[in-house]
């Protein structure tokens, strides 16, 4: 019987086996760590290199959270910004007239005016408003209009103002998206402002700044005319070719018309210049409704070397205002005592800075319309109030 067989050796070599090559594993491991100069606990300690990539990883991961963090305010007025875009962009277009103008030689030469305008809403119907300089000496049938939707029209009236260098365009066109329109009055600087136009034939470009100063009068504009000044100073980026384009607020509210720039170059040098909205509407209403500028007329002359130095003179410890030189007989200034070297201080509840400024509310101000005004008299101030008549 086979009961007592022994057990198989290879059972055994099989133990045996794995026994010595766990040996010759750790052996091989204390060995080689010796040669290299290294002891064993190196072995334990080389992870350490991923865990320091690791921990870098982690710290670009946690300063990019923290910017994520930090732009989170600006990705929201970006949002804005975009909007205000999308929206508004619709109400420019794109303006290009043909005209013939007087060369030096005596001859005549045909170029192309580039500009923009802006649709408004007047009693029901579309107009486009933009600067009389871009359609100035151009036909109607020389005048084409390309909206954002790229749609070409060619107006069907055309109306201007050189005094304030706005032009009022008639359309028939109804299909049309027109502007909100603001109130500069309520404007400030420092405000966020977006501009639109056509620089250098780009139509519909948008460029955005601030608004750097208002009440910009005494400009040279070369031979543009434009003798009422009460500009927006902007820093948003304006070409040849955004002039009659709109300024914008972030509400989206339009609140001047770009006009000008102050450069060496001809190019955007960081000073742009619009028309307030409020000048603008009263000009462009007063075109459509009448087909002139109904002007304001107090009656006064008014010293334009009116300085700090003879403010001081007469009792005043600053320069604002304007002073009276001389009145009109039979105006209403005369109806109402003022006086030569009267200094109006205010007018329209409207603080006068100098006396272009004055002109500028007078020219604007409502025909028939009852004005609170405040002068300065040998030494104390009086209250009148003034009817203002149209300019003869």
């Amino acid at each position: 019987m086979k009961h007592n067989k022994s057990p198989q050796p290879i059972c055994f070599w099989n133990i045996s086996g794995v026994l010595l090559l766990l040996f010759f594993a750790a052996w091989s491991t204390v060995f080689c760590s010796t040669v290299t100069g290294q002891n064993i606990n190196s072995t334990v300690r080389r992870p350490l290199v991923s865990k320091e990539t690791s921990l870098k990883d982690e710290q670009n991961f946690d300063a990019y959270a923290n910017l994520a963090k930090q732009a989170a305010p600006y990705l929201k007025f970006n949002r804005l910004i975009k909007s205000v875009v999308k929206v508004c962009q619709p109400t420019v277009v794109h303006i290009e007239a043909q005209k013939s103008v007087q060369k030096r030689n005596g001859g005549l030469t045909r170029i192309e005016e580039a500009g923009a305008g802006v649709i408004i809403k007047h009693r029901g119907k579309l107009f486009v408003v933009t600067n009389r300089h871009v359609v100035a000496d151009a036909k109607l049938s020389s005048i084409l209009i390309q909206s954002h939707d790229g749609r070409f029209f060619r107006p069907t009236d055309l109306r201007s103002d050189r005094d304030t260098d706005l032009a009022v365009l008639f359309t028939s066109e109804t299909k049309f998206m027109n502007s909100r329109i603001g109130n500069s009055s309520k404007a400030e600087v420092g405000d966020f402002v977006i501009a639109v136009g056509s620089p250098f034939g780009l139509n519909h470009s948008v460029s955005m700044g601030i608004i750097s100063a208002k009440g910009r009068r005494d400009l040279d504009l070369g031979d543009s005319g434009v003798r009422l000044q009460d500009f927006i100073q902007t820093d948003a980026a304006i070409n040849p070719g955004n002039s009659g384009g709109p300024l914008l607020n972030i509400q989206g509210e339009l609140i001047g018309v770009n006009t000008a720039i102050a450069s060496n170059s001809g190019h955007n040098e960081g000073i742009g210049f619009a028309i307030p909205i409020n000048m603008v509407m009263k000009v462009v209403i007063d075109l459509i409704d009448y087909g002139r500028v109904q002007r304001g007329f107090l009656g006064v002359s008014l010293d334009s070397k009116y300085s700090a130095t003879k403010a001081k003179s007469i009792g005043l410890t600053t320069v604002f205002g304007a002073r009276v030189t001389a009145i009109t007989p039979g105006s209403p200034a005369s109806k109402i005592d003022v006086r030569i070297g009267d200094v109006i201080l205010r007018y329209n509840n409207k603080r006068i800075e100098n006396d272009s400024h004055l002109v500028n509310e007078v020219n604007l101000t409502k025909l028939n319309q009852k004005v609170p005004m405040l002068i300065y008299r040998n030494g104390t101030t009086h209250r009148l109030n003034v009817v203002i008549q149209a300019r003869k």
